[in-house]
């Protein structure tokens, strides 16, 4: 391996958009390849993004012994079965989140990785953007005082009703696409896993989907988690900590936008202050921390045991909610 590490992006989903000019930016990666399974798309896409091969199938991309490590954007009900191949041909893989259908395929996609001895990372690119960490310092400090509550919201309304997010047999609905978003912030924050969730969900008539779901999330520490998920409701990503004697609100929390600078809003008593954190490309970051991981022989800073934790949770919602 080079001083980059030499990308293939398995499938031409629409994420990778976002994901493909990170990997162009960053300082040791490159993008080498895609495949998919219209050779004729995957010309179109290759051109469209600038990647120098395209193969018309994903056995093809594996087979390719120049590739690094790859990026893995398929729908959520592909994730196992792509993953495991990935660790059989002993690719590094940053699969997108929601890791898996369930807790029992993202465990057994963990331990596939583990029985190969290959680099696996769940991509949940929030988590690495600075104003988190920002957050976190501030709780740390007794900014907010004992931390109580965390609510959380991500929504947006989908106007195309071919949109995989509203199959079920594609393993999607509102909790897997952008609630688990939710559910990751909390246990993010609290560095703890909930010991009891409830949760109510609407289903489409239709897609037979959660297209909307609420719920609790109730923490060892006594910190009580709340979320709001939606493919139908107005935009919004946000989340608020509450403490015992202030607050700290984000309100551009998942996917902020990479050109903009953020805000931190902090309250503690009667004064308010603004944490203003540079405009970043949160993707880019995920894609380097990857990369150096690889190259330089350590664990990626989010260990796979985390995803399978996350879908552990987002099970038991969905559990609940039915």
């Amino acid at each position: 391996m080079s001083d980059k590490v030499r990308w293939g992006i398995l499938s031409t989903a629409n994420i990778g958009r976002r994901v493909i000019p990170a990997i162009h930016a960053s300082h040791n990666g490159l993008v080498a390849a895609v495949g998919s399974r219209s050779l004729e798309r995957a010309q179109a896409f290759a051109e469209e993004q600038h990647i120098p091969r395209a193969y018309g199938s994903y056995e093809n991309l594996l087979a390719d012994n120049s590739i690094d490590a790859i990026y893995l954007p398929l729908p959520n009900s592909m994730h196992a079965e792509w993953s495991i191949k990935c660790a059989e041909a002993g690719l590094p893989t940053l699969c997108e989140k929601p890791f898996a259908r369930d807790a029992f395929e993202a465990q057994s996609i963990v331990d596939a990785f583990s029985r190969q001895g290959v680099l696996l990372a769940e991509a949940f690119m929030y988590r690495f953007h600075p104003q988190h960490a920002k957050v976190k310092e501030i709780v740390a400090a007794g900014g907010i005082g004992e931390l109580q509550f965390i609510n959380s919201s991500f929504t947006f309304p989908i106007s195309d009703e071919a949109n995989i997010r509203l199959s079920k047999s594609l393993s999607g609905g509102s909790l897997m696409d952008v609630g688990c978003y939710c559910v990751n912030l909390m246990r993010f924050m609290t560095g703890e896993e909930p010991e009891r969730v409830t949760a109510s969900a609407g289903i489409g008539k239709t897609t037979g989907v959660d297209e909307a779901l609420a719920g609790t999330l109730e923490f060892p520490s006594g910190v009580i988690g709340h979320f709001e998920s939606g493919l139908r409701a107005y935009r919004q990503h946000s989340y608020t900590l509450k403490g015992s004697s202030g607050m700290i609100t984000v309100p551009t929390s998942f996917v902020p936008d990479k050109t903009a600078d953020t805000i931190v809003q902090h309250w503690q008593d009667d004064d308010y202050t603004e944490h203003i954190i540079p405009a970043i490309d949160h993707y880019q970051l995920m894609a380097e921390d990857f990369a150096d991981a690889l190259l330089n022989e350590r664990a990626p800073r989010f260990p796979p045991a985390d995803a399978v934790n996350n879908m552990v949770v987002v099970d038991a919602l969905l559990a609940g909610a039915r």
